[in-house]
């Protein structure tokens, strides 16, 4: 274990002994805030919750806040009406059902409402009528809930989560106050005083029986996977020698037993030493908290046992000092924290479908093929259990119902029941999955706390109609370590460089990367500080790319640098790798017929050199069928206005490149290739309970709708590859969607999928279908290392 400040030097220690004090007794007052209005004010709409277990995101107990207090709503006339108005406050586009007597379990504290009648078109339940606030004769056995149907209504983004039932307003925040100076440098802060957020400021908590269950989930709040073993005595030590000088105090006494003005002076001096108030403070009543007894699962200090100082005593923490503890990052946030021994996270669970660092679908691995989880009785104990093998910290939100977009893949658990003590989701109780119990709708995924890195306040975005969009302005600093903030060269600006924009600033998904931005031009900065920027769309901040060392853009005016739209959701494109398979085979179709194909660039370049019309060309054929798995509709950028009218095949081309279709060899060289441009996007067919919303006929709009799919049949013109050129051989296939990054998505990585592929000059066959990151490490390995791929002799 590493133990900070093991051996310190005495001149080290001074300085320590100087600057300790403030830390471990001074109350420091917050960023002020404006009052936040009572809930009945019309400056502030209700805050309504839906709470209970087990449930889904669409469904639970109601809960309102009001006067400061969460309470429920008694069923007494409850009707479909007031259902309804409820959903609709919560996000949903209509109820679907309502229950009674308390099926969702019984709240606590306020029954709000009682007797309420609403006609249905209410903008929300306040409005309705009623015996009025905490007006009932009614017990928690009459607790009212809500089926919502699972719509969101479009644009409304802050979504139902099964959240943390702690009382908040006992602990509104925690953090840690690095005691050596020098840690306020280095983000993230892994050491130091634990303090809870107390009115205006900040407040200790006494570690009298502090124990490393207690820390365990203050870390965990803080966005650390493990706690550390702190070295207390170092800070007893500074503590000791803070007393002692305050004890013997030196004061030069005149003649006249008065003190000379010397001595007035050191006496003075003395009175605001750090020592001094380290002793003096002591005795006053800092600290908010006498006790804590945590079990070590509770993802919330809020949730443990805790004894409260009183307001009079005269000694609040006897015998003891303010808690002090020490953190272990997860591998992601270890850049900057000094410590040799790296935290190894778990290779068979991972994210997926994230906007931000330490969210997204939870997969698991099993037989080399990654899996989702069904959301049955998900809950915080086993998110964090994810949350904390992955080298985050506690979980924050546990998701239900895809709020992560859907898996493609198998569904490998259902009912996960950990304790959150457990090293890893595989070590929780669950049950294995039946096809009746669950589907993709179903997959659970998680919101992690994650460590503050403070990288959002080096990026701002300006000019925007909205706070999702705008001209990305960054804080650089010039030779004499001035900051000010320029903007960032528009050049080559596209989505990858969007999505880690947009993540940095935690607005979500990028919708679009912008090139220029003349139509934001509100604000005075007018200097370029960044250029060349090249993202691979997984880094944290915009810092991590690449770009030039120095500044070179060629269109340097303010109206060319770049910008982001921003969305709290994304779509996500998947190719059903299954299909691809069973639909493949070979025609050879005469030139005469192919005319229309050859005008779209759908043949290889030796067809030009061909006797038009006589002969034929071998082409590769098969279905695609592509699926919305995200949470938002894919649609095509450009917009009706700028589609593109090929007369030969009759149709309007949305996106010149939706899809590239390569034939390659071993070595990744490309023996043959092909490209479907987006003549038609729609919804072929969707889920049970999915409506179509896209259709071609007429010129309709075209998109992908969520749980939807657009299928390219094998019989229809440029879907294949023309491989008249290719010799027999071993191949892989490989078809990649949305190639160019062209329409922004929650995730890239699974946009490609490949076959293994056998031809022997005659017939063809594909085996190992699957998408790009469908499989582990070392089945993709075994994949590229089938049966005569590496042997075989292409020229």
């Amino acid at each position: 274990m590493v133990k900070p400040g093991h051996k310190q030097q005495p001149a080290f220690g001074l300085l320590l002994w100087l600057w300790l004090p403030c830390c471990l007794t001074q109350t420091t007052p917050s960023n002020p805030t404006a009052p936040s209005p009572s809930p009945n004010s019309q400056t502030e709409q209700l805050r309504v919750r839906l709470a209970g277990y087990p449930r889904k995101h669409n469904e639970g107990r109601v809960e309102l806040f009001y006067k400061g207090e969460w309470g429920s709503i008694c069923d007494d006339d409850f009707t479909i009406a007031n259902a309804n108005v409820l959903c609709r406050q919560l996000g949903f586009v209509s109820a679907t059902g309502w229950t009674h007597s308390a099926k969702y379990g019984k709240g606590q504290g306020k029954i709000w409402l009682d007797n309420v009648q609403c006609n249905g078109g209410e903008k929300g339940i306040e409005f309705c009528k009623s015996r009025g606030w905490g007006n009932s004769d009614c017990t928690h056995d009459e607790d009212a809930g809500v089926v919502c149907k699972d719509e969101r209504i479009p644009g409304f983004v802050d979504s139902n989560v099964i959240e943390a039932q702690v009382e908040e307003d006992r602990v509104e925040a925690v953090r840690l106050r690095p005691v050596v100076a020098a840690a306020k440098k280095k983000l993230p802060i892994t050491e130091g005083v634990v303090e809870v957020k107390h009115k205006d400021g900040w407040a200790q908590i006494c570690d009298v029986g502090w124990t490393v269950k207690n820390t365990r989930v203050v870390c965990g709040m803080l966005g650390f996977p493990h706690e550390r073993k702190a070295n207390r005595n170092f800070y007893k030590r500074l503590k000791k020698r803070a007393v002692q000088k305050v004890s013997r105090p030196k004061v030069n006494v005149s003649a006249g037993g008065r003190q000379t003005s010397k001595a007035k002076a050191s006496s003075k001096t003395k009175q605001s030493n750090p020592g001094k108030r380290l002793y003096l403070e002591r005795q006053k009543n800092h600290f908010l908290i006498r006790s804590v007894a945590c079990l070590g699962n509770e993802i919330h200090l809020a949730a443990c046992p805790l004894e409260f100082s009183k307001p009079n005593a005269t000694s609040t923490c006897l015998g003891g000092t303010a808690a002090v503890i020490s953190c272990m990052p997860g591998p992601l946030f270890m850049q900057n924290s000094g410590l040799k021994k790296k935290l190894k996270i778990s290779t068979n669970v991972r994210l997926k479908g994230g906007a931000r660092v330490g969210e997204g679908r939870v997969e698991v691995l099993r037989n080399n093929e990654w899996g989702t989880v069904c959301d049955d009785r998900w809950n915080l104990q086993s998110a964090s259990v994810v949350c904390r093998e992955l080298g985050f910290g506690s979980a924050k939100e546990a998701l239900t119902g895809a709020r992560m977009g859907q898996g493609m893949g198998p569904i490998y658990m259902n009912e996960v029941k950990c304790l959150g003590e457990e090293r890893s989701i595989w070590n929780c109780p669950y049950k294995n999955i039946t096809s009746e119990d669950c589907q993709h709708m179903e997959d659970a995924a998680v919101r992690c706390n994650v460590p503050s890195m403070g990288l959002g306040n080096s990026i701002r975005i300006t000019g925007g109609r909205t706070p999702y969009e705008g001209r990305v302005e960054v804080l650089s600093s010039d030779s004499n370590g001035t900051q000010s903030w320029g903007l960032i060269c528009g050049e080559n600006w596209n989505t990858k460089e969007a999505m880690v924009a947009c993540r940095q600033l935690g607005l979500g998904y990028a919708n679009q990367g912008l090139q220029e931005t003349w139509y934001w031009d509100t604000s005075n900065v007018t200097e370029m500080v960044m250029s060349g920027v090249k993202c691979t769309g997984n880094e944290m901040a915009l810092v991590q790319c690449q770009h030039h060392k120095t500044v070179s853009c060629q269109r340097a005016a303010p109206k060319f640098a770049a910008g982001v739209i921003c969305s709290e959701t994304a779509s996500d494109l998947v190719l059903n790798a299954s299909l691809v398979q069973e639909t493949v085979y070979i025609e050879d179709r005469p030139l005469h017929m192919l005319y229309c194909a050859a005008e779209e660039d759908c043949l290889s370049k030796s067809a030009a050199k061909a006797n038009w019309p006589y002969g034929h060309r071998r082409l590769l054929r098969f279905s695609s069928q592509i699926h919305n798995i995200g949470r938002a509709d894919f649609k095509p950028k450009a917009g009706r206005h700028s589609w593109v009218w090929h007369a030969c095949h009759g149709h309007y081309h949305s996106m010149d490149i939706f899809t590239h279709y390569d034939l390659m060899n071993a070595n990744g060289t490309k023996v043959a290739e092909g490209h479907k441009a987006s003549f038609c996007l729609e919804d072929t067919d969707c889920q049970e309970g999915v409506s179509k919303r896209y259709e071609c006929a007429n010129f309709g709009e075209q998109g992908i709708t969520v749980g939807c799919w657009d299928l390219y049949r094998h019989d229809i013109d440029c879907q294949w590859i023309d491989i008249t050129d290719v010799k027999p051989g071993n191949y892989i296939m490989q078809v990649v969607i949305n190639p160019n990054y062209e329409v922004a998505e929650s995730d890239f990585t699974n946009n490609a999928m490949k076959c293994n592929c056998k031809y022997d000059g005659h017939r063809i066959w594909f085996h190992n279908c699957h998408i790009g990151d469908a499989l582990s490490e070392e089945a993709e390995k075994r994949f590229e290392k089938y049966p005569g791929q590496l042997n075989n002799k292409i020229s």
